[in-house]
């Protein structure tokens, strides 16, 4: 995915959503259309269709016949017809032939040539409506998800030698200060000055309770201030927002296309050409084989064929399907990167998770300090909250907490982070360790305790190669763990916890939370060797992480689904799936929206083939007239579209 840096703000806001690959009448703008201005064409097509009807058949006049009739239902024929034949034209000049376009014209001509002119503007006027409500499925479907481009405020207020100053959002520099008043949406990411101030979430997290930060804390763009008027020093340029980065992901995800909706694409591409010499085949081959071969009759038999074989029905109602389900994601919190996402986690059978921060917290507080008596306390906790300021980790956060100020008149040198075990520095000339009880073993420390007989989370320290003691951390589960892991094994899906913390503690959060198989003190490389023994199954993997430690197992996995978009812009990057509020519910929610997307595209898939399948062998043998033709074509994408938009209704 490309960095957000990469395209300018402005145009975010306006970027139409290829997501169909297949225009159905939106390559001339109907955005700005009301529902009645689409509609009007087909309104007055049917007005002077059904005038015309009444006059063939029940009201009987001398004068609609001949070039009159023939004008008359040509009038009823342009509203509809003209935008679909100059599709079908534009089409030609881009190369695509054999286009839907290309078929209704010269179905519904041909009907004009063998004088069916009732039938030939019929099918053009239901086509069309049926173009319409396919219009509207889409604008609807897309408009869920283009909800949160206009999550970003254009115009902000800053702080300028004294003075409130509005300004382009997108010209404020790194280091202004902006004010806020009680009500406004935030427009760019930055550190709260004011003592403390609540804020609405919803457009980032999905949630709308007020979320409390203090003062020092971060506050990004989207958040909307509740109370009173706060001030935020801006920290990040605006394209480089979390916001910005969730639109851009929201606005790629439609590039991304299904394997199912690749195939329809295809198919459409091959499928067409050779309806079309069927066609021909069934108007002229006959002449060879029958006795009484009458060109108008085969004729009209091969339009009925050409009208049948109109692939709208797939082409459209797939990719809506796809885009029901990233719309129904993005209004829960969860943000898909690409339809094919929602295909793969249909098919999950393994969830393989993180412990902190995604069945816990990843708040920790320091439960109990443990230091031999030959040591000061208070001197050891200085160094040890100095060496953990060179860490990001949640551990790193709950010393300092702890400790409190952090010293950095002491000298340190040779800092070393160690993965999987901790942090190593030499101060005083002497050598401090911090980390797991591996990192003790690395380097031949000895110490007198059994770690596995300590359900905490434990940090070890060691100074001038000397076992100081150890830190007990502890982090709470989260409220809906438990929730997650059971409509998990509902869903018949295995689950896994994979941790670098300390075994006993990941064998108490899983057997809490009943989750299946456990293991703890594994390195990054521990990780992958696990994953890649349930690969070995031949069964799919969904791993849930933070994103950016986790790199190698997201890697590996079918599916990477990030917890916390809001905490790292690389779980942005990295992630297949995003979920927006940290919330674990949100993964077994994330694979029912995927099987019930997979599902419902199945359904218009099937419904197609065997409607279509049916009529074509009906019209060409000759059983089925242009109306029936009209049921197989624009009946059944009506009835796929339908059901394609009910993912937009359901609840998850």
């Amino acid at each position: 995915m490309e960095k957000c840096c990469n395209t300018k703000p402005q145009e975010k806001k306006t970027d139409h959503f290829e997501g169909d690959g297949h225009d159905h009448g939106h390559s001339h703008d109907t955005s700005d259309k009301t529902t009645f201005q689409l509609f009007l064409p087909a309104v007055i097509s049917f007005v002077l269709l059904m005038i015309g009807v009444a006059l063939d058949n029940y009201i009987k006049t001398e004068w609609f016949t001949g070039w009159v009739r023939i004008v008359w239902y040509s009038a009823a024929y342009i509203p509809v017809g003209l935008p679909v034949l100059r599709e079908a034209y534009e089409s030609i000049i881009k190369g695509d032939v054999f286009s839907e376009f290309f078929l209704m014209g010269i179905a519904t001509i041909g009907a004009f040539v063998i004088a069916q002119y009732p039938e030939g503007v019929a099918v053009m006027l239901f086509y069309a409506v049926g173009e319409v409500f396919q219009t509207l499925a889409v604008t609807r479907a897309k408009s869920n998800i283009k909800s949160l481009l206009d999550q970003r405020p254009d115009e902000v207020t800053i702080i300028k030698d004294g003075q409130p100053q509005t300004v382009k959002a997108e010209k404020v520099e790194i280091g202004a200060i902006i004010q806020l008043k009680s009500g406004e949406k935030l427009g760019l990411d930055g550190e709260l000055l004011s003592e403390s101030a609540s804020f609405n979430t919803a457009a980032l997290t999905g949630e709308s309770k007020p979320d409390t930060k203090a003062k020092g804390e971060t506050v990004l763009a989207g958040m909307i201030n509740l109370n009173t008027v706060s001030q935020v020093k801006v920290t990040t340029a605006y394209q480089d927002s979390k916001l910005s980065k969730i639109l851009e992901l929201v606005q790629n995800a439609t590039a991304q296309k299904a394997p199912t909706e690749l195939f329809i694409r295809k198919f459409a591409k091959v499928y067409t050409p050779i309806v079309v010499f069927l066609a021909i085949g069934i108007a002229l081959l006959p002449y060879f084989f029958v006795a009484d071969y009458q060109f108008k009759d085969w004729l009209y038999r091969a339009l009925v064929f050409l009208v049948i074989s109109c692939p709208c029905a797939l082409v459209i109602s797939i990719p809506l399907g796809y885009f029901g389900g990233i719309g129904a994601g993005s209004r829960n919190g969860i943000l898909f990167k690409g339809s094919n996402f929602l295909d793969s986690l249909a098919a999950i059978q393994n969830v393989v998770m993180d412990k902190t921060g995604t069945m816990t917290e990843g708040v920790f507080k320091v439960q109990e300090v443990d230091f031999k008596s030959g040591f000061d306390k208070n001197e050891i906790l200085k160094l040890v909250n100095l060496l953990e300021s060179q860490s990001t980790h949640p551990v790193a956060t709950a010393i300092h907490e702890y400790v409190g100020e952090i010293d950095h008149t002491i000298p340190m040198d040779n800092v070393e982070e160690i993965a999987g075990h901790g942090l190593k520095a030499t101060i005083n000339g002497k050598e401090l360790l911090v980390g797991n009880f591996k990192l003790m073993d690395k380097f031949n420390i000895k110490y007198d305790i059994n770690p596995d007989n300590i359900v905490y989370t434990l940090i070890a320290v060691a100074y001038d190669n000397t076992f100081v003691g150890y830190l007990t951390i502890a982090d709470t589960i989260k409220t809906d763990a438990q929730l997650t892991i059971n409509k998990l094994k509902a869903l018949n899906i295995k689950t896994t916890m994979l941790s670098g913390d300390k075994t006993s503690v990941v064998k108490y959060v899983a057997d809490a939370l009943g989750i299946q198989n456990a293991y703890g003190d594994l390195l990054p490389e521990d990780k992958v060797n696990k994953v890649k023994e349930i690969k070995a199954k031949n069964e799919t993997v969904a791993f849930v992480g933070d994103g950016v430690n986790d790199a190698p197992v997201v890697a590996l996995s079918d599916v990477g689904i990030a917890m916390g978009g809001l905490g790292s812009d690389a779980t942005i990057e990295t992630a297949d799936v995003v979920i927006q509020d940290d919330m674990p519910s949100k993964i077994p929610m994330a694979i029912n929206i995927g099987r019930k997307t997979k599902q419902i595209v199945w359904q218009n898939i099937v419904l197609a083939f065997v409607v279509k399948g049916i009529v074509l062998i009906l019209g060409a043998g000759g059983l089925a007239t242009m109306w029936e033709a009209v049921f197989a074509d624009v009946g059944v994408s009506l009835i796929a579209i339908l059901n394609a938009v009910r993912i937009q209704r359901m609840k998850f």
